[in-house]
């Protein structure tokens, strides 16, 4: 703990509020009260403007040296132990202002104020439970506490303080002592901890209902979202053994764009023109990658290249999308009420966008029988169309759109949905989180056509590893294959045809 103005060594606070405590003569009084009075006194006396943290411990100190019959040893072993850090003080003295301020401020009603108004009430009931209790909490640590109990009370409370770090990618809560995030593709523990589970569960309500959604025992898993767009999973017992699970996956403030990914290593300028190019076109576009690989962040920066004026219709299980046009309409799916009843799924909002005279229909994730749907509505008018799926490379993900075809009634034996997949989608792009927590668009691959029974795939950019990387770091580079698309006809006919040789020959 570092020095504080008019903070003397614990040593001489120590001698000072005992030899103080020692003349006070209070019936009844016990070794606690002895030593509080005393502090009270030193300060009042000396005008000093003691932390929080170094008060506290000069009580409990001084407490135990009064009780003990060896004063003059317990001073010099006390004396001798670091001080405490003043956090874990305010957030044990937080916990006992919660418990007394939810039986006389009405948080219900405070919701409705200004945060100025909040802010002002919260902190006149610190310093009146500070008086209560004879502490003397000085403005720095007031106006932490006033954060502290606003962030519990009307946020997310632990939470508040990662969300508002912009390093902090992902935010994984397992139970109430185990809380971690992600930094630069790095896991790492995150300095922060709930009261308890019933804490945790408090948060993950306050979550879900935000959007109209519950989480108890009957429905233990809720897909959600945060104000700022950011992506909530939510699991609690008993499905989650250990205790309620929150898992936020957060976005920037500001819209991600290609030349941001670019300077992070994502991919080149010349990858990022070719699929800025690709979205002007209107062509169909698949975006396979793991969890985390940042899918959806790229479908977000390419959506700029989207002219302006045309209608974009998007359909999530969890609304994420930022796409940056004015006409842009979207839907949610809705889950199944109490009764089992009212559920609205992607499919269904497909089916539901095609009357809706969309130029383009995004669905953020396939992952069922929707994927029909999709299929033809790019090849019923609807190019421009793009979503993203969970597959390790092109050729998987091609297999994984038959599979679920397959899962939603569709005959695999008769190819005709490999033959509606190689007419429907132009491109795959691939994009992966390495071992070194970077994430990097792996291939970008043409559809080129039918050959017997698989579909073909031509790979226009490719990430190759450096056989010879650290393990702690992944090296290589970003080669192009020369390979001139199938859709260089198009991109003539929308004016862009030199723009499109010139990406290909590296210019």
């Amino acid at each position: 703990m570092n020095a504080h103005v008019g903070q003397p060594s614990l040593r001489a606070a120590l001698d000072e509020v005992l030899d103080l405590a020692r003349r006070i003569d209070g019936e009844g009084m016990t070794h606690e009260d002895r030593a509080n009075t005393a502090v009270s006194l030193v300060l009042e006396r000396a005008a000093k403007d003691w932390p929080l943290a170094f008060q506290r411990q000069v009580m409990a100190e001084a407490a135990r040296q009064l009780a003990a019959t060896d004063t003059g040893r317990a001073v010099a072993v006390v004396a001798a132990k670091p001080a405490p850090e003043p956090g874990a003080d305010l957030q044990q003295l937080s916990r006992e202002i919660i418990r007394a301020l939810s039986e006389d401020l009405d948080f219900a009603g405070l919701a409705d104020l200004p945060r100025p108004a909040q802010e002002a009430l919260i902190r006149e009931a610190i310093q009146s439970h500070g008086t209560e209790q004879k502490l003397r909490v000085n403005g720095r640590e007031v106006a932490s506490l006033v954060e502290i109990v606003l962030a519990d009370m009307m946020g997310l409370g632990p939470l508040e303080a990662l969300l508002a770090d912009e390093s902090v990618t992902d935010i994984m809560v397992n139970g109430a002592r185990d809380v971690w995030v992600e930094r630069g593709g790095k896991l790492v523990r995150a300095p922060v901890r709930f009261r308890d589970n019933a804490h945790v569960m408090a948060v993950a309500a306050r979550i879900v209902g935000a959007v109209g959604r519950r989480i108890d025992e009957s429905q233990p898993l809720v897909d959600a979202r945060l104000k700022d767009g950011s992506r909530v999973n939510v699991a609690v017992p008993p499905l989650a053994i250990d205790g309620p699970s929150i898992t936020i996956r957060k976005f920037p403030g500001e819209p991600v764009k290609l030349d941001r990914l670019v300077q992070g290593g994502s991919l080149t300028a010349h990858m990022a023109a070719f699929l800025g190019l690709a979205a002007y076109l209107r062509l169909n576009i698949l975006i396979s990658g793991g969890t985390g690989s940042g899918k959806t962040t790229l479908m977000n920066a390419m959506s700029q290249y989207i002219p302006e004026g045309e209608r974009i219709v998007t359909i999530e299980d969890a609304a994420e999308l930022r796409f940056q046009q004015g006409h842009v309409v979207r839907f949610e799916t809705r889950p199944p009420n109490v009764e089992g009843t009212g559920e609205v799924t992607i499919r269904t909002l497909v089916k539901n966008a095609l009357r809706m005279r969309p130029d383009r229909i995004v669905i953020g994730e396939i992952r069922g029988d929707e994927v029909l749907d999709l299929l033809q509505a790019m090849n019923t008018g609807h190019d421009g169309s793009m979503s993203t799926l969970h597959a390790n490379s092109p050729r998987e993900a091609l297999t994984r759109v038959e599979s679920m075809a397959a899962l939603a009634g569709s005959d695999p034996s008769t190819g005709i949905v490999r033959r509606q997949l190689a007419d429907a989608v132009h491109l795959i792009v691939q994009v992966s989180r390495m071992r070194d927590g970077k994430r990097r668009v792996t291939s970008i691959s043409e559809i080129a056509g039918i050959a017997g029974d698989a579909v073909t795939l031509q790979e226009l950019f490719a990430y190759q590893v450096d056989p010879d990387s650290p393990r702690t770091e992944v090296r290589g580079r970003f080669v192009t294959t020369g390979y001139r698309p199938k859709f260089a006809q198009r991109a003539a006919e929308y004016g862009v045809g030199d723009d499109l040789d010139a990406i290909l020959r590296g210019v």
